[in-house]
């Protein structure tokens, strides 16, 4: 018998949200694989592009951030960045 007592390294899994649903993922995970867990077409949308990740007051989340536990994230359209130059018949906002 072994006289070493190691402590207790605690769950093996975070729980996080997304899009208000509660999932348990390995320690280790980043943002999409709990998307995937949960929403697996969602995550092939975030992978290509067609959907981004916010956070819960809607700021961008980079989808291969390391998990945090109680992270909260919903899933959004990807908008294309518009162009600085005007396109021709827009109206000019005044500051």
């Amino acid at each position: 018998m072994s006289d070493v007592v190691s402590p207790k390294s605690g769950p093996d899994s975070l729980r996080v949200y997304v899009n208000e649903r509660g999932v348990s993922v390995p320690h280790g995970s980043v943002a999409v694989d709990a998307v995937r867990a949960l929403f697996p077409d969602l995550a092939a949308d975030i992978d290509a592009g067609r959907q981004r990740l916010t956070d819960s007051r809607g700021l961008p989340v980079d989808a291969t951030q390391v998990l945090v536990g109680g992270s909260i994230y919903r899933v959004v359209a990807a908008r294309e960045r518009v162009d600085a130059a005007a396109e021709p018949g827009d109206a000019d906002v005044a500051s």
